[in-house]
């Protein structure tokens, strides 16, 4: 085993040198370490690699075929999407994901987004960078309306670890819950509502489903026809289960009030996203952070250096 060759493929994409991963490196002696891959790095990087660290580097089938001494993939995410799994398997190439990591950085930054929108936040603090507080005839202002989580309802999509995660904050804040039924099925079970039934009653709608053929623009412009106006909009998943055009035209008709969006359609954007526009000040968008706490992103490399261990146990 001293032998082995690894590497490490895109690790500015979870470390900013903040971490410490000497519960990984010290399991194999050689290691190669790239801050990124681009696609036509990918042989160079992997030639002679026994054991490839990733966390987005595209996996396909003809990359596989032309790398005969890689044995195993470790995933510093969650997804899988990005790796041919049915050419690993019949290649005999291990694959290794990490799970349960971030809940607890994927549900405070749900809640920063929510609070950040029913306070006002934004709004409020440009007010006072600009100086209308200061003019200001009186000591406070109600020129944009806050309102209290307190009795409001939570819709959830998708009800995985991250949703359970966001159910607990919000039941500490007082709020009621909805789940939705998975999506593609036509008859809600116990517990569950069908989507049509559930997006008119909620205040806030939640959004933690994977990217699937059944959820590909769950949210679409008739999804959000169905919500108050007053609803507030959140998606920590995928960008593509929202149709980012639809909500952006929602938003600026006030279709709906107001939206935290932690991810779009295409990453990094191009600088015309119809959700960078400058006339939708009843959005905020962050850049897929919502997973990337430090503490999260050491868990990530504690998790990968245990399926390491485990791989090469005898």
């Amino acid at each position: 085993m001293h032998t082995l060759q690894a590497a490490i493929l895109d690790e500015a994409t979870f470390n900013a040198n903040d971490l410490n991963l000497d519960s990984l490196l010290n399991l194999v002696k050689y290691w190669h370490r790239y801050p990124s891959t681009t696609v036509a790095q990918r042989p160079e990087h992997l030639a002679n690699i026994h054991i490839a660290v990733t966390n987005k580097v595209v996996f396909d089938k003809p990359l596989l075929e032309s790398l005969p001494e890689l044995k195993l993939i470790l995933l510093t995410a969650t997804g899988m999407d990005n790796v041919d799994r049915d050419t690993c398997k019949a290649l005999g190439i291990a694959v290794f994901n990490v799970t349960n990591y971030c809940t607890t950085s994927v549900a405070q930054h749900v809640f920063s987004l929510i609070l950040a929108l029913s306070r006002q936040l934004i709004p409020y603090q440009n007010m006072t960078k600009t100086g209308d507080w200061s003019r200001s005839e009186n000591f406070s202002s109600l020129k944009f309306p806050i309102q209290e989580l307190n009795g409001k309802t939570l819709g959830l999509v998708g009800y995985g670890a991250l949703a359970k995660g966001v159910e607990q904050l919000a039941k500490a804040f007082g709020m009621k819950i909805l789940i939705a039924q998975r999506a593609g099925a036509n008859i809600a079970i116990e517990g569950r509502l069908l989507l049509k039934d559930l997006l008119p009653q909620v205040d806030v709608l939640s959004i933690h489903c994977p990217l699937t053929p059944h959820t590909k623009h769950l949210i679409n412009a008739q999804a959000l026809q169905l919500m108050k106006p007053t609803a507030l909009l959140i998606n920590t998943a995928r960008g593509g289960v929202v149709d980012n055009l639809a909500l952006a035209n929602a938003l600026r008709t006030h279709q709906i009030s107001a939206a935290g969006i932690d991810v779009l359609e295409i990453e990094p954007p191009p600088i015309d996203h119809p959700l960078l526009a400058n006339d939708l000040p009843n959005l905020i968008v962050t850049p897929h952070i919502a997973w990337a706490s430090v503490e999260a992103r050491q868990r990530v490399i504690d998790h990968v250096a245990n399926n390491l261990k485990q791989w090469l146990a005898p």
